[in-house]
């Protein structure tokens, strides 16, 4: 049974500076972590603080763990001068997950942009673990430049799998650096791709104002609105609905979520905030 107070050490092995402002660690933890994706972890840098952050690797995988961090805080300016060899810790899992099960069968859209590409990392690689259990995977990434792309050594890898459709696009291309892809908004991919939204699930997860013209496009392609599932991760601290930094509306994105259905959250107040 999870002990929610339980924090467990983890050494780094491995750092990847992802862009300027996003960094995976790879971690050992001194015991397994079972989570699922789409749940959360917390973790601590000792004498420091911690934080929430949702695992970047496939779930099928306990004894390792990513995470990708974006550095926007006390905490995290903290995690981005973290180095190799160092311990952090790490206590969860929290919250609630991408439900595999009714993905089956289906052709699964994924949109994300910046560090909310993270917990969409981790649902990509663990659907590839099953990838014949699914029609298809359309994964839709955006960033705001070339450089602000992350996860650029998987690209082709992931493009190699017969049933994955795997797009980038950026929203602009400064002087100096170079890009073959598409130059857009990452929600305008939507009118360059094949889709099928007739009872089949989006998963979105980005920036607030990604998400909320994301969900409102996906609608108007005909997606329904239980098939939409938004990662709500904003304003979670302390990870079992405790100290209510999270509440949206009568949920607590911690304990009710990170993971909703568009039908569950749409009446509530400023859910893009």
């Amino acid at each position: 049974m999870l002990n929610q107070y339980e924090v467990i050490p983890a050494q780094i092995y491995d750092v990847i500076q992802e862009s300027p402002l996003i960094r995976t660690l790879s971690l050992q933890p001194s015991k397994p972590i079972y989570f699922k994706t789409g749940q959360f972890v917390e973790l601590s840098i000792p004498g420091i603080g911690e934080g929430p952050f949702t695992p970047s690797s496939s779930h099928y995988i306990s004894d390792k763990l990513d995470i990708t961090i974006m550095k926007t805080g006390f905490v995290t300016e903290y995690v981005h001068k973290a180095k190799v060899g160092d311990t952090v810790g790490l206590r969860g899992p929290y919250g609630s997950r991408y439900p595999l099960e009714k993905f089956e069968g289906k052709d699964i859209l994924i949109l994300g942009g910046g560090c909310g590409l993270a917990p969409l990392r981790s649902l990509f690689l663990t659907l590839l673990e099953d990838v014949d259990k699914y029609n298809s995977i359309t994964f839709l990434a955006g960033a705001k430049t070339p450089k602000d792309c992350i996860y650029k050594n998987l690209v082709e890898s992931w493009r190699s799998y017969s049933k994955v459709y795997f797009y980038r696009a950026v929203d602009i291309v400064p002087e100096g650096e170079s890009w073959d892809e598409e130059v857009c908004l990452v929600t305008k991919l939507l009118q360059k791709v094949k889709i099928n939204p007739k009872g089949n699930p989006a998963i979105v997860c980005g920036p607030p104002v990604m998400m909320k013209f994301g969900t409102m496009d996906l609608l108007k392609y005909g997606y329904e609105e239980n098939n939409l599932y938004l990662s709500m991760e904003k304003k979670m601290y302390c990870g079992f609905g405790q100290c209510r930094h999270c509440v949206i509306g009568g949920y607590y994105a911690c304990k009710d979520g990170p993971v909703f259905t568009y039908d569950q959250i749409k009446n509530e107040e400023a859910i893009w905030e």
